[in-house]
């Protein structure tokens, strides 16, 4: 933590990874946080990692992650590699005792995440994982509502997402999103984690889930259609559909309450719909052009002492929990 006794210094970045996840989405939001500075970026391919420095202002670029971890200029550490990774580099930044923020899902598996949670929790260093929803304005409103009953009792949740498949899955190029060695689920790992998080955030932990997962087209490694059923320590319900080899591409969210409804998408920006005996109330709220930019103020702001961040390595592993007990890898 800041010490607030003092000027709040400025927190110097490294990211380890800068693919394209960091162009836009996360990138620039370090950038436009106040007291945040990314100091360096680390790629194993040193002209696309000096590319990135020179495009973005950044001071130094390294192609071996340990030289950046161990960077005594480098305060915090934003790993934003494939999952795979993510436990390897963890540890290391844990060990070397720095405040560190992961890329969503936290690993590839629970018991992974629950070693990297426990690294951080053993030496007292916060750490934060990009699961941004849950700090989105749009997706605080839907809890907004839901805080002030405006749907009465919460019954039950679903949720489908699909989508039709990819030229590039067609056409069997590699992908590590499909490669069942970094994502047993797929795009179910990469996309759904973002709905359960969000889920979670919303009407509290899952304490009862149950799926069934398999691969439909035999187009890669892992699964690609998957449905699941749940139940949240708060009594509320849930279902869950994705499959990546439909039609078309749909994702719609329903949360059923005693008095009312809510309708929206976890990844469209399409207006939320609150129906209820007053009537319909359409809300149009628009992203942020860079997506994780709230969730990188918020963390500034737990770093402060002023608040405390909704997304953080015990709170990933659930998600993660959930998503292998729907996989059946628990």
């Amino acid at each position: 933590m800041i010490n607030k006794s003092e000027s709040p210094k400025i927190i110097r970045w490294g990211i380890i990874g800068c693919g394209n996840v960091t162009e836009v989405k996360s990138g620039p939001a370090y950038q436009k946080t106040e007291g945040f500075k990314i100091e360096a970026v680390m790629r194993r391919d040193a002209d696309k990692a000096a590319d990135y420095a020179k495009r973005h202002g950044i001071q130094k670029y390294y192609t071996n992650a340990d030289d950046l971890i161990n960077d005594t200029d480098i305060d915090a550490i934003y790993i934003a590699t494939p999952p795979d990774t993510h436990k390897y580099y963890g540890l290391k930044v844990a060990i070397a005792g720095k405040i560190c923020c992961i890329e969503k899902p936290l690993a590839p598996n629970y018991q992974d995440c629950i070693s990297i949670y426990e690294a951080f929790e053993e030496k007292n260093i916060p750490l934060f994982v990009a699961y941004y929803r849950r700090t989105l304005p749009r997706f605080e409103q839907i809890k907004k509502w839901l805080d002030t009953n405006s749907i009465g009792e919460i019954r039950h949740i679903r949720w489908h997402l699909s989508k039709p498949t990819s030229e590039q899955d067609k056409s069997g190029t590699y992908n590590w999103r499909t490669d069942s060695e970094i994502a047993t689920g797929g795009y179910f790992d990469d996309l759904a984690s973002h709905g359960l998080d969000l889920f979670i955030h919303l009407l509290g932990n899952i304490k009862e889930v149950s799926g069934i997962s398999l691969n439909q087209q035999g187009l890669y490694s892992s699964k690609d259609a998957v449905t699941a059923c749940w139940a949240h320590e708060t009594g509320v319900t849930g279902t869950g559909s994705w499959n990546f080899g439909c039609y078309e591409r749909e994702d719609k969210v329903e949360i059923y309450g005693s008095k009312g409804k809510i309708i929206f998408s976890v990844f469209e920006n399409i207006p939320l719909v609150l129906s209820n005996e007053e009537g319909e109330t359409a809300l149009d709220i628009e992203h942020p052009e860079n997506i994780q930019l709230y969730h990188v103020q918020q963390m500034r702001e737990h770093l402060l002492g002023n608040s405390t961040h909704p997304s953080n390595g015990f709170t990933a592993a659930h998600t993660n929990w959930v998503m292998d007990k729907i996989t059946g890898n628990i």
